[in-house]
């Protein structure tokens, strides 16, 4: 029974981030049309988006090779993984032991390489353009992200997401320098991994500024639904680990009975909503950069990250 219990907690984990991708990204995109003093879609368009992609015939160049067709299954699988992976409500589920941070970035990394690599398949400019773009943020991305994985392990003793919850809620960390330094880093790294302005406009299609959507050009149907919904997912994914990393409160760690699972639910819902309502906020705030700015933006992620890093070398107390 124990074993039962433990698998619906998990599957209740991994539907959950399933359902609630989508409602982030029209979450989004309703409050930054408000704040554009636009009535805008509703928040559950992207559930009808996905739904009508679903249904639709999948257009495919006729040269795609099999990347290109099997590039956003691959994406939203991994994706997926990762999202689920994350602890939102509770930690110390079935496949917490899983949960390595280091192996949860190279999984993105995987799915994003799989992208680039199918935007290039079929020789079209826009593709070549926003593949060659996501690889170079990519490149200065994920060093930043590496950084802040290892300043909050020196801190936790572990890369291992539970037990840095756990820790973080439990022990006597208290507020750090280099903790703040790191969550500075990630939001700054989230916001590029997710093609959000300043780094990117996800509802452009100017073909100057274009980066995630160029290289998604060509796809069509499920295709595309498998697109949208990874986007969403990495959206939430980010959400979560910010939350998991940074305000871990709420979450159920010890026995996981029906209210405790209805208080981190709660207080999980109501972490990200607030995360999904500031992202548009922050974004009407800020203009589009030019591509050639990224790597400053960027690079200030991982100076942040770096600093970190030597501060706790320095000094654990930091």
């Amino acid at each position: 029974m124990a074993i039962v219990l433990e698998l619906a907690a998990q599957a209740l984990q991994m539907l959950l981030v399933l359902a609630l991708a989508p409602l982030m990204l029209g979450i989004t995109r309703k409050i930054k049309a408000r704040l554009l003093r636009r009535v805008g879609p509703p928040t559950w368009q992207p559930y009808l988006d996905i739904w009508k992609l679903l249904h639709k015939e999948a257009v495919l160049a006729h040269n795609a090779s099999w990347l290109y067709r099997t590039a956003p299954y691959f994406l939203f699988a991994t994706t997926w993984v990762a999202a689920a992976l994350v602890p939102t409500y509770a930690t110390n589920l079935m496949f917490s032991w899983s949960a390595d941070l280091i192996a949860i970035v190279a999984l993105l990394a995987t799915g994003r390489f799989a992208l680039a690599l199918a935007g290039m398949d079929v020789g079209t400019a826009f593709g070549g353009i926003g593949s060659s773009r996501e690889m170079m943020i990519a490149s200065l991305a994920e060093p930043a992200m590496l950084l802040v994985v290892f300043s909050v392990a020196l801190i936790a003793g572990t890369t291992q997401l539970s037990s840095m919850a756990a820790l973080f809620i439990h022990g006597s960390v208290g507020l750090r320098v280099s903790l703040g330094l790191a969550m500075f880093a990630f939001i700054f790294v989230a916001i590029a991994e997710n093609a959000r302005i300043p780094v990117d406009n996800p509802a452009t299609h100017l073909e100057l500024t274009m980066v995630h959507e160029a290289m998604v050009l060509e796809y069509s149907g499920r295709h595309l639904a498998m697109i949208e919904a990874a986007a969403g997912l990495k959206l939430l994914f980010y959400f979560s680990l910010l939350a998991c990393l940074f305000v871990p409160f709420g979450m159920v760690t010890g026995d996981k009975n029906t209210d405790a699972v209805l208080i981190g639910l709660m207080t999980y819902l109501g972490k990200i909503v607030l995360l999904a309502v500031l992202l548009p906020i922050g974004e009407t705030s800020v203009a589009k950069m030019r591509v050639f700015r990224y790597p400053i933006f960027l690079g200030s992620a991982f100076a942040a990250s770096a600093l970190a890093v030597f501060l706790l070398f320095v000094s654990r107390s930091f």
